[in-house]
Order: structure tokens, then sequence, then C-alpha cells
């Protein structure tokens, strides 16, 4: 396996796709989607959260399925862009995306562009994995639809989720023989900062308030 050398030419490249993948994550469809459709700002209604389930419950399936498409798209177009970047800068020891990745999320939750207001980052994040690793977004996929349905809590099985992304990750980076180390660290911060960002349905989950789709 190839050794990562960690040099300012290195660096620079981080940096640079850092920046270039927030600033995609800081385009919030939902704010953008809530006004050009509703001439609202979807983050004075509901839990305040600019994501498709707030623009859902607001303003109905149509917009929400625009800004799925927005929040899913740029974080697949965000790990395309790190990993092309990484390339053409021939770092191959590296993968690219994962730096792409978490900046890109960043993005999403604490845009530059909207006040630092966004979502929570799940739509975006999943478009994230499946550039990452298409494998491991296969399989969370898999087991997760059945689990969705049965318990009717998509805040729990997204947790679900976000618990069982750095745990695959491994398992088939190892697979492949993979650089772990590095992404698995990533893979966990990602984590992390889902399942903090989620802090709130925890506490109606503890409390049993929490919302199952199809309820009144």
């Amino acid at each position: 396996m190839e050794l990562i050398r960690f040099d300012g030419r290195f660096w620079l490249i981080a940096a640079l796709v850092a920046a270039v993948s927030y600033l995609i994550g800081s385009v919030s469809f939902a704010v953008i989607v809530s006004r050009i459709g509703a001439q609202d700002d979807v983050r004075t209604h509901g839990s305040g959260n600019a994501g498709m389930t707030n623009i859902l419950r607001t303003y109905g399936k149509k917009l929400a399925v625009f800004t799925a498409i927005g929040d899913f798209g740029k974080g697949i177009v965000a790990v395309a862009l790190g990993r092309m970047v990484f390339g053409l800068a021939d770092i191959h020891s590296f993968d690219g995306g994962y730096i792409a990745g978490l900046f890109v999320i960043l993005g999403h939750l604490y845009p530059l562009f909207f006040g630092f207001k966004g979502g929570k980052g799940v739509l975006t994040g999943l478009g994230v994995v499946l550039v990452l690793n298409w494998r491991v977004f296969l399989i969370i996929t898999v087991l997760l639809v059945p689990v969705v349905f049965k318990i009717k809590i998509v805040s729990l099985t997204v947790l679900i989720g976000y618990t069982l992304f750095p745990i695959f990750t491994v398992l088939v980076d190892w697979w492949m023989g993979r650089n772990i180390l590095f992404n698995l660290f990533f893979s966990l911060i990602i984590s992390v900062i889902g399942i903090y960002k989620h802090r709130e349905n925890i506490k109606r989950l503890r409390a049993g308030t929490e919302y199952k789709f199809g309820q009144k």
C-alpha cells in the first residue's frame, strides 16, 4: 500500500477540496426551493431545519422532491469533484472523496450563504456515501429499508445507519485491501456529526414521543 505523504502540496490540495466542498454544501436547496416555490423560508416553520422533511411537512411533495434531488446531488458532485482534484494532483494514496464528503455535509449543516442555519444532512450524507463506497451504501440500504417500514420511525433508522456506516466502511475496505485507518477516521467523524445533529430526536425517542410516519 502506498504511503501517504503529508507534504505542503497535499495540504494545499486538501484545503482546496475542503473549501470547494463546503461552498457546494452551503447551497441550501430547501431554502432556495421554499423561497422560489412558496415565497417563504422553510426555516420559519416546523422543526426550523432547512431539509427535505421540513419541506415535505410544510409545503408538500412537489417541493420536497426538488429539495431531495438537490441535497442528494450535491453530495455526489462534491465527492466526485474531490476525487477528481486529488487525481489531477497525482495523489492516489489517499481518497480525497472523504475530505469532500465531510465538508459538503458541514456546508449543508452550517451554510455560509444562509446564516449558517441548515438541515441535518441525511440526504447529502446518502449522496456522499453512495460515491465514497457504493458497496457500503448498498449494504446499509438493503438492511435498513425493511427496518424503517417495520419501526416506522425515520430518525431511529437514520441513527442506526450512521452507526453502521463506519463499521461497514472498515469491513469493506479491509476486504478490498484499501486504507482502513484514514477512511475509518473520516467515516467516524461523519457519523458522530450526524448523530449529534439528531440529538433532539434522540430525546424524543427516549421519551417515546418521536413521530412515526403514517400517524396523525
